[in-house]
């Protein structure tokens, strides 16, 4: 059985939003069982309008409750609230295999390194989020959010990472590992983004292919992309916002005259489908890469079927015992050596 910590009150649509997400992952595995961390009345409350296992869910009472505007330093001081007290009994109790949550990305972040703990010799966990590609396949974007000022060796670090992550939840072997910069020459970027690309082509463990440009996460031939966080968190959001742009556009053509109305009908499945590869609301949440136990951060604006799909995640990674093998791949490299120590 895997017991996967959710956070009830985490996000803009908590507790509805989560419980309905919860309750659905739930009924779609049988070997899943749920540790609500929230205001008990609020979540009971949700949880009465659906039927589930009541084996395989517990409540956690947690008063408190982490604000998106609150300072993420000062906000893992509250002990009840639901993000911390579910940190810290990921840390306590063994038998506890995930955290998923939908709450303040820093405060998730800050918590994750001061309670939860960072692999051995990791400096900085790291946002990996998967984009969907015109190959059908997903890309990696490693780092989306978590750190908006790098060093080169936490770049290299990030593509260690994400390059274990990338062979062990979507099978590809060898995965090529892209720099994102502002295009693709070799002197390109900045004193941090021509330093980390010295160190990368260094690299024997990772199959680095270069610099690659923004465009490339979507249409480019790279299974991962690293980034600092402060570029990565701007083109995840960036791709979010584009592919609403391109359905709300699309939607208002198709319903802009009778026969637009009825041209569409002729190509029905294949909107269908393309909406259902740009749908973005389904696409899950963004692991942090480095913790001692997988986290999964969903988007604060999560809605029902988001919180289901990081669940699903969460269940995924754990299974694949992914950070038992990203502690491995990282034990076997040498990137403090590789690296001068003003770069770290």
């Amino acid at each position: 059985m895997l017991k996967i910590l959710v956070d009830a009150m985490g996000g803009d649509n908590a507790p509805a939003a989560v419980v309905e997400g919860a309750v659905s992952a739930l009924n779609n595995d049988k070997e899943l069982y749920i540790i609500f961390t929230g205001r008990k009345d609020a979540v009971e409350a949700e949880l009465a309008k659906y039927k589930y296992d009541i084996s395989r869910v517990e409540i956690v009472d947690c008063p408190d409750v982490i604000d998106m505007n609150d300072i993420p330093t000062e906000a893992v001081k509250k002990k009840e609230s639901s993000m911390v007290k579910a940190y810290w009994m990921l840390k306590k109790q063994d038998e506890i295999d995930a955290f998923v949550t939908a709450g303040s990305t820093g405060a998730a972040i800050v918590g994750g390194q001061l309670i939860l703990g960072r692999l051995r010799g990791v400096k900085r966990p790291a946002l990996c989020c998967m984009i969907p590609n015109t190959r059908g396949t997903k890309t990696l974007l490693c780092d989306c959010g978590a750190n908006a000022e790098c060093k080169p060796v936490m770049l290299c670090q990030f593509a260690v990472l994400a390059s274990a992550y990338a062979e062990i939840t979507l099978g590809v072997k060898n995965p090529k590992v892209g720099l994102l910069n502002n295009g693709t020459e070799e002197h390109k970027g900045d004193p941090l983004h021509q330093e980390t690309y010295k160190y990368l082509s260094q690299m024997d463990c990772i199959n680095f292919i270069g610099n690659v440009e923004g465009r490339d996460t979507l249409i480019g031939d790279v299974d991962v992309v690293i980034a600092d966080g402060f570029s990565g968190n701007i083109a995840v959001k960036s791709i979010e916002g584009t592919a609403k742009m391109m359905l709300n556009v699309m939607k208002k053509q198709f319903t802009s005259s009778i026969l637009s109305k009825i041209g569409s009908l002729f190509l029905l499945g294949a909107i269908k489908r393309m909406r259902k590869e740009l749908d973005f609301e389904k696409m899950g949440g963004a692991i942090l890469l480095g913790l001692k136990k997988p986290v999964v951060k969903s988007h604060g604006s999560s809605k029902a079927a988001s919180i289901c799909a990081a669940i699903n995640d969460a269940s995924s990674i754990c299974r694949a015992n992914l950070v038992n093998k990203v502690e491995e791949a990282l034990s076997k490299t040498d990137i403090d050596n590789l690296i001068p120590k003003d770069n770290q």
